[in-house]
């Protein structure tokens, strides 16, 4: 062959195959760029990503095949994927801490990782828990508070939420009589001095951090009170003489007799007569609220015709006007149903016959009489 005919190959055939080569090299490198997870070059991409392929049954099943509690797990600012995979294998999460640490790694999320409490259970996959030990947001628990719970109620649900950082007790420590209390709330709503939060520990559903502290849930209570007992109505209970706390007092007491919704501005009314006149209130939720769970295993228990000749200051068939302060924690309707109450001339209530939770209202004492069982 000669040179010249070597050369025309060279020119035709060589030249346009090594540019073929060069552009597919090239296409290559920014495909393998583009699949490369961030912080890692191609090359331990490929290392890692074939050591995840090999261990992909271990990665994907979890240690625990049956449903388990979750539990705490601790993330110190020190911490690394690598000593975090060697504290999930020492505490009995997973059995490969090396495989947690190289997937944390190629999925980038190692540098994604800080200090805090987690929840995770052993029945968790490894990309299962690394979701959870990264995730932003904190962690929370659903508490329901009851319109009519007094605050030991509150105090239970908090227990039986054993994911918390904080006790029933730890609460109430915060929110009983004696405790010193938030000073502009206090001074808002005109919360006499050593009273206690009783009545104003809004009823919702909460979302509750698990790493949250006991002050936190009590502020998110009484913020939602704020949110609920507007402007307007302190106004129009101030134009009717009563301060926030004779309404959420009074308001307390409703919320614990009513059982129809529809009964509460009649119900309110009724309170309201009495009051007006002087009459005694006898309530039998204030006198149940004195006695407490002391008796019979309920915070509300049943009553017998001794309890109304008790001796103590929340027995409204013994003490005048309105008890010391609230005896539970009543809904925006039952504060709003004493402050816009229907204009009634009833001064006496008691259950309907029939259990449908109705009453019957009168005028006179001899009127309720008649309409017993």
């Amino acid at each position: 062959m000669t040179v010249g005919r070597l050369w025309q190959l060279v020119r035709y055939i060589g030249i346009p195959v090594m540019l073929g080569l060069c552009f597919l090299c090239a296409l290559l490198g920014v495909v393998a760029m583009a699949l490369t997870p961030s912080g890692l070059n191609p090359a331990e991409a490929i290392v890692l990503r074939g050591y995840l392929i090999r261990n992909d049954t271990t990665l994907n099943t979890p240690k625990s095949s049956t449903a388990a509690a979750l539990q705490p797990f601790e993330i110190e600012s020190t911490d690394t994927a690598t000593s975090i995979g060697i504290k999930l294998v020492t505490q009995g999460f997973i059995d490969n801490g090396t495989l947690f640490s190289r997937y944390m790694q190629y999925e980038g999320l190692d540098t994604q990782l800080r200090e805090g409490t987690f929840y995770i259970s052993p029945a968790m996959t490894i990309p299962q828990m690394a979701t959870e030990l990264t995730n932003p947001l904190p962690i929370t628990v659903r508490i329901v508070v009851i319109e009519g719970w007094r605050m030991e109620q509150i105090a239970e649900a908090i227990d039986a939420q054993p994911l918390l950082n904080f006790t029933g007790n730890d609460f109430l420590a915060l929110v009983q009589t004696g405790t010193p209390l938030p000073t502009d709330f206090q001074q808002r709503h005109g919360i006499p001095s050593g009273a206690s939060l009783e009545g104003f520990l809004f009823p919702a559903t909460y979302d509750v951090a698990v790493g949250g502290s006991a002050f936190e849930f009590r502020d998110q209570l009484l913020a939602a009170f704020d949110a609920n007992y507007s402007t307007a109505m302190q106004r129009d209970a101030t134009g009717q003489g009563y301060t926030t706390f004779e309404i959420v007092t009074l308001a307390s007491i409703v919320e614990r007799e009513a059982v129809i919704p529809a009964e509460r501005p009649n119900i309110a009314s009724v309170y309201l007569n009495r009051l007006n006149i002087g009459q005694l209130l006898q309530a039998d939720p204030t006198t149940q609220y004195g006695i407490g769970n002391t008796r019979d295993g309920s915070w509300w228990p049943v009553l017998t015709l001794q309890d109304y000749q008790l001796n103590h200051p929340y027995n409204t068939y013994v003490v005048d006007g309105l008890p010391p302060g609230p005896i539970a924690n009543a809904g925006v309707s039952s504060m709003r149903a004493v402050i816009y109450p229907a204009e009634t001339p009833y001064f006496f209530f008691r259950a309907a016959c029939d259990g449908s939770g109705l009453h019957q209202f009168s005028v006179t004492y001899e009127e309720h009489l008649s309409k017993g069982c």
